[in-house]
């Protein structure tokens, strides 16, 4: 009578450890060899689209550091990127609107192109288009994800908005970066630091351009977040050296010359859509007649609600993230809206 096989399944564990990695091991090889095909290859084009692509995310930024150092990347980035400009928008009055659409009129189209699926929000009243911020600022506090911020303020719609502290990728999203301002009020950012904002003033007119917080409240600015780049100014589209910004997924607020607001939010690293680059989203906002556009934070915080749904597929595998500003669409001024 044969002894037991006393050892065997520790033997078979080790066996599947080893074929685990083993296989492992042959996968981070393939993404090795196939990072540096497209860094060292012979298309500059895909090397910088790459680049500027994985730049833009919180858990793949580590691929462009196989290949490049960080001099490197900043030089890459930098010749694949919006041209900045000093220019504010300027306070102007809206064009005559089609008074056969009801002001209350929000439209909710499919947008396309080459590389990238989306929603466009048409908000006929720019009025109704505020920011919502968590309850406190830190980065310990947790913010709230675009989905609570629409039910909690009982919006119509809602979008991701500025900025925040992610060091790592795994931040709470509590800690905005920048200039905070929500009902005339400076809520986060000082008074005498430039940033990129992205509000509006108490004409509903919406603005974009490098303002100092003091700035900013001198100019009777209402609601506004930070982040950039500024897309279209005073009617004029800004120029976009190379890939800009590479495929990603995508947040862009814009406003019509008769006052409408154009909330677009486009798909990324999805099967459907791989995403848009910062000459995608320009050429979309210009299609739709925005006069001022800008960039609001994307990648894994895109996100656009309407009507209690979401409507975009989230770009993070753990679904939507929490952050500490979006943008709302209240109900109309006669039905709850403030």
């Amino acid at each position: 009578m044969s002894e037991p096989k006393k050892h065997q399944k520790p033997s078979l564990l080790l066996r599947g450890l080893a074929v685990l990695g083993t296989t492992l091991g042959i996968l981070c090889l393939f993404v090795y060899a196939g990072v540096n095909i497209i860094c060292k290859g012979p298309s500059p084009t895909a090397r910088d689209l790459f680049v500027g692509s994985v730049m833009e995310t919180s858990a793949a930024k580590f691929l462009a550091y196989l290949c490049y150092s960080e001099e490197e990347i900043a030089e890459i980035r930098a010749r694949n990127a919006v041209v900045e400009t000093a220019e504010v928008t300027e306070q102007t009055g809206f064009a005559q609107r089609d008074e056969s659409v009801p002001k209350d009129t929000i439209e909710l189209v499919d947008v396309t192109g080459p590389t990238f699926k989306g929603k466009m929000l048409i908000v006929h009243d720019p009025a109704r288009v505020k920011v919502a911020v968590a309850p406190v600022f830190s980065e310990e506090a947790s913010g709230v994800r675009v989905e609570d911020f629409a039910k909690q303020e009982n919006a119509v719609a809602a979008i991701n908005g500025g900025g925040f502290m992610d060091e790592g990728g795994v931040g709470k999203g509590g800690m905005p970066l920048g200039i905070v301002i929500k009902d005339g009020k400076l809520l986060n950012g000082g008074l005498s630091s430039a940033q990129p904002i992205v509000g509006f003033d108490q004409n509903n007119q919406l603005v974009v351009g490098t303002m100092t917080g003091q700035e900013c409240l001198d100019r009777g600015i209402r609601d506004a977040v930070s982040f950039g780049p500024t897309f279209i100014v005073n009617g004029k589209a800004m120029e976009v050296a190379g890939s800009g910004g590479g495929l990603n997924p995508r947040t862009v607020l814009g406003q019509r010359a008769d006052g409408a607001v154009l909330m677009l939010v486009i798909d990324g690293r999805q099967s459907h859509s791989i995403g848009a680059t910062y000459k995608d989203c320009i050429d979309v906002m210009l299609q739709y007649g925005a006069v001022n556009a800008a960039n609001l934070d994307g990648g894994s915080s895109s996100m656009l609600v309407y009507n209690g749904e979401v409507q975009n597929v989230c770009a993070s595998l753990y679904g939507s993230r929490p952050l500490p500003t979006a943008f709302i669409v209240t109900q109309p001024l006669d039905e709850g809206g403030n």
